[in-house]
């Protein structure tokens, strides 16, 4: 199927179609699709706002002219039919929820706006963009089978609504589904990511507190993100306390003061060259006397769980050869219903577990006066670089870009973990110099080449085509 003619075809086809791709794209983004469980409801289980971005995607896939099932609300996908049937399929997986906006955006967080060969808005990178170019991928092979060019294998493009906040979407599928004979998920960056750290979610829970000095802590955005930005409303006078790097203080009321922390945000499982807001905002509060008898200790805690980002202060730090080193952020501080709560987000390695985290965590919120306790967790997911599949992808990528194609693993998740045969693949080239007003995946002004993006298109569309070759 691929030769130098259907390479052609699909140039020829990315420069058809790319207007339309990035006008699909800004109709995804113009839906802030964040998690409200609060406003679930039957056929809406992530919330309406989720659901709307959902309800979009099967639209748009169904005027691709792809046969769109939705499950339940939960997620749903798009078929170019097959000769093996609907049992037998490869498949894609994206994603059209996104993260909280949060703060420090200069451009429309809810539009796609073009500068200088990039596109900006909340999810043209994660993951509304790659989502599109999988449709399209998909839409290139549903012209031929219009014509008459019937695939190997059914195609699937499964349109996820859940990824950030707990990928429940994707076990509510394969109870219903067979698993797909192989799926890559375009949600993350190239050449290919064939291993992904476990995945580690808890909470720490202060005793009952008074508002002795601190009347409310609050800060971050979601679990999985380092804070950004904290904020303590504490019983002083705004005026008398002094000023500090990375600290702002405002009047909050009579006799209250607002002590606002910012400090450099980024995703939980790339922590290099962050820094964590709630530990900026513990440290100043301990330095001033601004924590009473009953408060210390949980900010004792947050100066320990913000050392460093590896787990090495609180006691938990592994590695391995696969992986590399665990990491363990704070990330969102509250106050809720008279206590403190911090969230911890680890990705570990296969030399520990999250049970032997637990154990330690639990002893570190004893030994603070606190309780703890895990909320979520997976396992280390791991495929071999050698398999047909993944050596199918790696060429592809190698062909296109020139570069050295050769499979990573990653601290992050993605849906390729609740798949037998899966990994994840594109398209944010790390090596793309990155103009410096240009944000990242789950941070402000998030940004995305175009131009790779385009690329990226052509090597799904190419790859598909020799995962359909091979006899799976």
């Amino acid at each position: 199927m691929v030769d130098e003619q259907f390479k052609q075809q699909v140039d020829a086809y990315v420069d058809d179609v790319w207007e339309d791709v990035v006008a699909d794209i800004a109709r995804l983004v113009r839906h802030e699709s964040v998690e409200d469980l609060t406003a679930a409801e039957p056929g809406k289980p992530w919330g309406p706002a989720s659901w709307d971005a959902l309800d979009e995607a099967e639209r748009m896939a169904e005027r691709l002219g792809l046969a769109v099932t939705d499950v339940d609300g939960y997620l749903g996908f798009a078929d170019v039919p097959g000769a093996s049937g609907p049992e037998r399929y490869l498949a894609t997986i994206a994603h059209t929820d996104i993260v909280p906006l949060g703060l420090g955006w200069t451009f429309p967080a809810l539009e796609v706006t073009r500068r200088d060969g990039w596109l900006v808005g909340r999810g043209v990178q994660d993951d509304k963009g790659p989502f599109v170019l999988s449709l399209y991928a998909a839409h290139f092979f549903a012209r031929r089978a219009a014509a008459g060019e019937t695939l190997p294998y059914t195609l699937r493009c499964i349109i996820g609504n859940n990824e950030e906040t707990g990928m429940g979407d994707v076990p509510y599928y394969l109870e219903r589904y067979p698993e797909p004979l192989f799926c890559f998920s375009p949600d993350a960056d190239f050449p290919l990511i064939c291993g992904e750290k476990g995945l580690y979610q808890g909470r720490f829970t202060s005793g009952p507190v008074t508002g002795e000095k601190i009347v409310e802590l609050d800060g971050g955005t979601v679990p999985n993100a380092i804070c950004g930005q904290a904020t303590a409303v504490v019983r002083a006078d705004a005026a008398a306390l002094p000023a500090a790097e990375r600290i702002a203080v405002e009047p909050a009321g009579e006799g209250l003061a607002r002590i606002t922390a910012t400090g450099i945000g980024g995703h939980a499982s790339m922590p290099a060259g962050t820094v964590n807001a709630i530990g900026v905002l513990a440290r100043y509060l301990l330095a001033q006397g601004l924590a009473g008898a009953g408060e210390r200790a949980f900010l004792e805690l947050l100066v320990t769980l913000t050392e460093d980002a590896y787990g090495r202060a609180s006691g938990i730090a592994a590695q391995d050869d696969k992986f590399g080193e665990l990491t363990c952020v704070a990330g969102t501080v509250r106050t809720v219903d008279g206590r403190f709560v911090q969230t911890v987000d680890s990705r570990y390695p296969t030399t520990t577990t999250g049970e032997a985290i637990t154990a330690r965590l639990g002893e570190l919120a004893a030994a603070h006066g606190c309780t703890y306790e895990q909320t979520s967790g997976d396992a280390p997911f791991y495929i071999s670089p050698d398999s047909p599949e993944i050596q199918a992808l790696l060429a592809t990528y190698g062909e296109y870009t020139g570069q050295e194609a050769k499979a990573f693993t990653i601290g992050g998740g993605t849906y390729a973990r609740h798949f037998a045969r899966a990994c994840a693949f594109g398209p944010n080239d790390p090596g793309e110099e990155r103009p410096a007003w240009a944000g990242t995946e789950h941070g402000p002004d998030e940004a995305i080449s175009e131009k790779g993006l385009r690329q990226a298109l052509k090597i799904y569309i190419v790859a598909i085509a020799r995962l359909m070759e091979l006899d799976l």
